[in-house]
C-alpha cells in the first residue's frame, strides 16, 4: 500500500497517528454532511445505531492520511535493498524461535488449513515484524478520510462499511480497531473485506480478533492462503542459474513450463545442481529491471502469494524468509 513494490507490509507501518486537519467551518460541515449520508447508509445496511454512534460521534479527517496517501517514495528501493530490509538474519532467527514457540498450535492450523507453518510465520514477520508494529491510525477515522478525499473514495467507502459490520458485530471495539494509515488491520494486516472473507475465529471465544489472538492470526492467514489455491505439498520456488544467453523474454509468470522444460534450456540451482525431478509448472521470475541476476523458479504457491500483495518483491520476500525460517524444499 506505501507503493506498489513495498505495499501493505511497508517498512514505514509505524508512522504516527497525524492530527484532524484543520478545516474551515465550511469544509467540516461538507464533511459532516458527507458522514450524515454514509450512517444513513450503514443504517439501511442493518448496522445498529448504536454501533454507529460509538463508532462515528466525533470522527474528522485525519491529514497525515491524506499526506501518506499522495505521497511519492523519493527513490526506488532495488530488489536487493529490499530484501536486505524485509529480511534481515534478526528476522529470520526471531521467525524461527516463535516457529518453535507456537510449533502445535502452528502444526494444527497448518493441518485444518492446508498451509505449511512456516509460511504463516514469514507473512506474519514480514507484515508487522511478527505482531509488533500493526499501526497506531484509527481505522474508521482513516478509511473515513479516504472515503470522503474524493481519489479512491468508492474503494475506501466500501472499506468504510465492511469496518462497521466487523464493529457491529462485535469483533473488535472502535477503540481498539486501530492500523495502517490505508486501514490494515491487526496482526496479519487485513482489509475489512479480507477480514470479512478470511479472518477466522480459531480460539472459539466469538470473535475473530487479528489484533491479540495468535491462533485467530495464524488460522486466518492460513485460511487466506488456503482459499486462495495453497498447495500444501509444494514448496514456493528457489533461486537458480541461468544459462548464458538466456532469453529474457522467457521470464515473468505468465510463461509456464514443466521443470523439466527448464532443465533442458539450461536452467539448474544456484548451486549448480540439476532442478528437482517433480514435473511442476514453474516461472522464472527476475526482480531486478534490467538484470538476469538474481533469478527465481517459482511456483503455484509463489502465485497464490500475490493473491495476498500483488508485489513481487513481497512474495519473494515471504519465499526466502520461510525458507530461511524453516528450510527449503
Amino acid at each position: 500500500m506505501i507503493a506498489k513494490l513495498v505495499r501493505r507490509h511497508a517498512i514505514v507501518l509505524a508512522v504516527a497517528a497525524g492530527f484532524a486537519l484543520p478545516a474551515a467551518p465550511a469544509r467540516a460541515e461538507e464533511f459532516q454532511t458527507w458522514l450524515a449520508a454514509l450512517r444513513a447508509e450503514a443504517l439501511d445496511r442493518g448496522i445498529a445505531a448504536t454501533t454507529l454512534d460509538q463508532a462515528l460521534d466525533g470522527v474528522k479527517p485525519i491529514k497525515r492520511v491524506i499526506e501518506l496517501d499522495r505521497r511519492q517514495p523519493e527513490f526506488t528501493l532495488t530488489f536487493g535493498q529490499y530484501r536486505q530490509r524485509v529480511v534481515p538474519r534478526s528476522r529470520i532467527e526471531k521467525g524461527r524461535r516463535l516457529l518453535r514457540q507456537n510449533r502445535d498450535l502452528l502444526a494444527k492450523i497448518g493441518r485444518r488449513h492446508g498451509v505449511q507453518p512456516r509460511f504463516i510465520v514469514a507473512l506474519w514477520g514480514i507484515e508487522t515484524d511478527f505482531g509488533r508494529v500493526t499501526g497506531g491510525f484509527p481505522v474508521i477515522a482513516s478509511l473515513a478520510t479516504l472515503a470522503h478525499d474524493g481519489r479512491r473514495s468508492a474503494y475506501f467507502r466500501k472499506e468504510l462499511l465492511n469496518a462497521l459490520r466487523i464493529l457491529d458485530e462485535g469483533h473488535i471495539t472502535a477503540k481498539a480497531m486501530v492500523g495502517s494509515w490505508a486501514g490494515a488491520m491487526g496482526q496479519c494486516q487485513f482489509m475489512p473485506s479480507s477480514f470479512i472473507a478470511h479472518a477466522v475465529d480459531h480460539d472459539g471465544d466469538g470473535r475473530r480478533d487479528i489484533w491479540t489472538s495468535r491462533g485467530d492470526v495464524f488460522a486466518s492467514a492460513a485460511n487466506y492462503l488456503g482459499k486462495s489455491g495453497w498447495r500444501a505439498d509444494q514448496t514456493w520456488g528457489r533461486e537458480v542459474r541461468l544459462p548464458a544467453g538466456f532469453d529474457r523474454a522467457l521470464s515473468g509468470i505468465k510463461v509456464r513450463k514443466p521443470i523439466g522444460e527448464w532443465q533442458a534450456l539450461g536452467v539448474r540451482r544456484a548451486d549448480g545442481g540439476d532442478l528437482p525431478s517433480r514435473q511442476l509448472r514453474a516461472s522464472i521470475v527476475l526482480p531486478e529491471k534490467g538484470k538476469m541476476t538474481p533469478a527465481y523458479m517459482v511456483y503455484r504457491n509463489y502465485r497464490t502469494t500475490l493473491y495476498w500483495n500483488r508485489s513481487t518483491y513481497f512474495a519473494l520476500a515471504v519465499g526466502l524468509l520461510s525458507d530461511g525460517i524453516g528450510g527449503g524444499g
